[in-house]
């Protein structure tokens, strides 16, 4: 029997939290936003699909020791699979936000918004820290965060398949754009041949297979996709032995177009299986984001079965 899945949503006020259930309800869960905290385990267990739940400091009640508390019970139920998400943003981006729409903040409804802001920050601090995925929502488009939610909270798998214990999100960006702030590991492609400086390969991206050729035929190449490789082979089984639930490995270059795409690229085919052993594909499952395509129009849809790996290249072996 499949376990219920719950989500517990929280973080600062004008984080995002609102768009993370909603994105949790498209996806079938029952959205219930800032219950009292003593009706959360009631609601648990009358609920006969997945569930999410919003609880902020709005929330009638809000303690954080009690929300940690009462997600340490529901962990204890073996047909509950609880998890709680933490949504922040920079402090400057969140007085912008609070700006625009004017509204007021729950923690200084009468004072400054940063005032209540740096307070719900110290209030929720160890709810971030014990959080199984803490979402930066700075920079993130709308978007970009409901594929990170579909990702990992769509309900069940097709029969047979069993659910991976780990999700990696494989992402390329460009470095002056900034780095991805959900980062777990950075490599950086920038000393790799830029396909930059051919006129003709300049228009095209990292998925191209001309751009591809290019960039593998720097005397390098090879070497360095074998010590990522080899990195990540040693990293992800241990990040799996320590329960870790998401990891996020970043390649980055210069316009993040070219050659950390394509790395992001071919590395999307060699994970599932590192060593060999075909077992570990249960292990994890592999994502793909190109965040400055995204941000340009320029990347591809999701197939079909929203699985986003890759398919265009064989694999190619390092």
């Amino acid at each position: 029997m499949t376990a219920l899945r719950v989500v517990l949503v929280s973080g600062l006020s004008g984080a995002g939290k609102a768009s993370i259930l909603r994105a949790l309800e498209d996806l079938g869960y029952e959205a219930v936003d800032n219950p009292p905290l003593t009706m959360v385990s009631d609601l648990v267990i009358r609920s006969e699909r997945p569930l999410a739940i919003g609880l902020d400091a709005r929330s009638r009640g809000f303690d954080p020791d009690l929300v940690l508390s009462t997600l340490a019970t529901l962990c204890q139920n073996p047909k509950l699979r609880p998890e709680l998400v933490y949504a922040w943003a920079d402090d400057t981006v969140l007085l912008r936000r609070f700006t625009e729409t004017r509204r007021r903040h729950p923690l200084s409804p009468q004072g400054r918004v940063l005032d209540g802001i740096a307070e719900e920050a110290e209030l929720t601090r160890s709810l971030r820290k014990q959080a199984d995925l803490v979402i930066d929502t700075s920079d993130l488009p709308l978007a970009e965060l409901r594929k990170v939610i579909e990702t990992r909270f769509r309900p069940g798998l097709p029969t047979g398949v069993q659910q991976p214990g780990m999700s990696v999100s494989l992402v390329s960006f460009a470095f002056p754009a900034g780095l991805p702030r959900e980062a777990d590991m950075v490599f950086d492609a920038r000393f790799l041949r830029n396909p930059h400086y051919d006129p003709v390969l300049r228009p095209r991206t990292g998925l191209d297979e001309a751009v591809a050729s290019y960039i593998e035929a720097d005397p390098d190449f090879d070497g360095y996709i074998t010590s990522i490789k080899t990195m990540l082979t040693l990293v992800l089984p241990r990040f799996v032995q320590e329960g870790k639930k998401y990891a996020t490995i970043a390649v980055g270059c210069t316009g993040g177009r070219h050659r950390s795409v394509h790395i992001v690229d071919l590395l999307a085919r060699i994970l599932p299986a590192p060593s060999g052993n075909q077992a570990e594909q249960r292990e994890w499952r592999v994502t793909v984001t190109h965040r400055e395509l995204e941000r340009e129009g320029l990347a591809p849809a999701p197939p079909a079965d929203d699985v986003d790996l890759p398919a265009p290249r064989p694999a190619r072996e390092a």
